[in-house]
């Protein structure tokens, strides 16, 4: 099991990428075995089902499918497909790239392989709070390719001391739940600059009333100092202190 630590265990996530197949399958088993629920979203969020582990095999898992046969198919075309659920109280997360039909029991089903790599999630409820749209925050992301270096701009949405949520509707970045970003810079107005690995917990994408989509990615921190938590939580006190400001103002 690899462990990605994150510091003070009172102060930030303890985020577990799991990549032995052995203990994937285990961990799903006892999904199985507790009946827990699974949300199940393809197509960006669009397509979403509750279900549940019917059976793990070595190299397989068989999930129940939707009543729906038009939505089953149509997770089985996605190109990609995410699963969240939760074990004693922590979330695990996963996804794959291919969903087949199969027979379990005499019933339609689906079936997955058992996925190369599986994400725990344990972590405070941390206060979370919109930047300012205004005068917006923005994530410098390195991105690696063939040809060096290239950096990506993207605006925070919201901002907590144990991670951030970004936009992303140009889709430049791989949303794929565990992909670690390293070295991303995010400079606070008033408090200066912090430096954090980020690793994509969650995605989604929403409609606008003027139906432009937008896609929405949160991630987590990774090893940031107590220096640069301290400077998150300075930089929420002062939105939270603007805020009031302006309410205050409004009455």
């Amino acid at each position: 099991m690899k462990i990605i630590d994150h510091g003070s265990e009172n102060e930030l996530p303890n985020l577990y990428a799991i990549t032995s197949p052995r203990e994937i399958a285990a961990l799903l088993r006892s999904v199985e075995e507790k009946r827990q629920l699974i949300r199940m979203l393809a197509h960006d969020g669009a397509e979403a089902i509750v279900t549940s582990i019917l059976e793990v095999n070595n190299d397989s898992v068989i999930i129940d499918c939707a009543l729906d046969s038009n939505l089953n198919q149509r997770i089985i075309d996605a190109d990609k497909v995410s699963f969240e659920t939760t074990l004693d109280k922590i979330r695990i997360l996963f996804s794959v790239t291919q969903v087949t039909s199969c027979i379990k029991d005499d019933r339609p089903a689906l079936r997955i392989a058992v996925p190369t790599s599986l994400i725990r999630l344990q972590r405070r409820e941390f206060y979370r709070i919109n930047t300012s749209i205004t005068s917006p925050v923005h994530c410098i992301i390195p991105l690696q390719n063939g040809a060096g270096e290239k950096v990506v701009k993207a605006v925070l949405h919201d901002i907590s001391c144990g991670g951030i949520s970004i936009s992303d509707d140009s889709k430049v970045l791989d949303d794929t739940i565990g992909r670690i970003y390293k070295d991303c810079k995010i400079t606070l107005p008033g408090i200066g600059t912090i430096t954090t690995s980020l690793v994509v917990a969650n995605s989604q994408e929403q409609t606008l009333l003027n139906n432009k989509k937008r896609r929405r990615i949160g991630c987590a921190s990774i090893d940031l100092p107590n220096s640069m938590l301290n400077m998150v939580q300075r930089y929420i006190g002062k939105l939270e202190r603007e805020l009031n400001a302006k309410l205050n103002w409004l009455e």
